[in-house]
């Protein structure tokens, strides 16, 4: 009797599908333990562990450092697996640096093109990320983990009516890079160490001084902000070592 080409296509998709929801579930989970540092710089990924550890297959996890590696998260060492990339003073000065032209340049198209829905957007990540609670210690990985991402989305909130894709693609990234030296635990960095530069008002006035339309202030204060951020990791660091 001959197979059912619609009944075997229908099963070739649904395991497909199954294994993209795999491999995205692994990607996120690891990713979050890279950026929060629970993945030390520098350490060896030994599959097996890394099978146990989230409890997936060999098929998804390998596709997840795949795309964790295409994100510069991740290391691959050819027949030697895999690796969390290692950290340094040079690319934290390198990614500030970088991050700091592209922020100004998303933030500055968005100035031009934002709409009052995007203005009502950015007010609104201001407040949920200002109404966060901070975490007294590193212990509180949770309290930490939603500070993170209210931080994070004030920040895309700031750029997002840039109307380039690409600006948008390459801020995410070098946020989160960003994100990953502020937090590995090499710096002993939380987000309490952050809040005594009254971070708060550093958001504040910027995104006042975008609602201005003040693109050159917007810059201006953003420059600093991330500066202040590199020096506070900096010094850690060095006292750390």
């Amino acid at each position: 009797m001959m197979a059912n080409p619609k009944f075997a296509f229908t099963g070739e998709t649904t395991l497909r599908q199954t294994e993209k929801t795999l491999a995205d579930q692994a990607y996120k989970a690891m990713r979050e333990d890279l950026l929060g540092g629970s993945l030390a710089p520098g350490s060896r990924l030994r599959l097996g562990e890394i099978q146990l550890r989230y409890g997936l297959g060999m098929s998804p996890v390998r596709e997840a450092l795949m795309r964790l590696a295409s994100e510069g998260l991740v290391v691959a060492e050819g027949q030697r697996g895999f690796s969390v990339a290692s950290i340094s003073l040079d690319e934290l000065h390198d990614v500030t640096r970088t991050r700091e032209r592209i922020e100004g340049l998303a933030m500055r198209d968005a100035i031009l093109h934002g709409d009052a829905d995007w203005e009502a957007e950015m007010m609104a990540a201001f407040h949920r990320l200002a109404r966060s609670p901070v975490p007294a210690n590193a212990e509180d990985v949770e309290i930490a983990n939603t500070w993170e991402a209210r931080h994070r989305e004030f920040h895309q909130a700031l750029v997002s009516a840039c109307g380039s894709p690409w600006l948008l693609r390459l801020h995410t990234q070098l946020m989160e890079h960003s994100e990953r030296y502020r937090r590995v635990r090499l710096f002993n960095v939380t987000p309490s160490a952050v809040l005594l530069r009254d971070v708060e008002k550093e958001h504040e006035d910027i995104m006042k001084a975008v609602l201005a339309r003040d693109g050159d202030r917007a810059c201006a204060l953003m420059e600093k902000h991330l500066r202040r951020t590199e020096e506070m990791v900096e010094d850690q660091w060095r006292n750390a070592t």
